[in-house]
């Protein structure tokens, strides 16, 4: 998986997993302020839209997961690396 995904997969996760902690009528509700949360998260993936810039891309990139490449550039880049 690439950096993209990850952050669509651990977005989604914080997402759903603090509205089942801030949402009243959930079997997990714990305090309504867990959807703050979710407001952040929510307005973080906004400006990364616009800015290309996310803190967990940058820790992701720091744990070594690769960035998203087209397929053609990862074949170029394989080939190269083998000669």
């Amino acid at each position: 998986m690439t950096v993209e995904r990850y952050i669509h997969v651990i977005a989604g996760f914080f997402i759903m997993a603090s509205l089942a902690l801030g949402v009243e009528q959930s079997p997990l509700f714990v305090n309504p302020w867990f959807l703050a949360f979710t407001a952040f998260v929510g307005l973080n993936l906004f400006q990364f839209g616009f800015s290309n810039m996310c803190p967990m891309g940058y820790i992701l990139r720091k744990l070594g997961v690769p960035d998203n490449k087209p397929v053609e550039h990862q074949a170029l880049a394989t080939a190269s690396e083998s000669v």
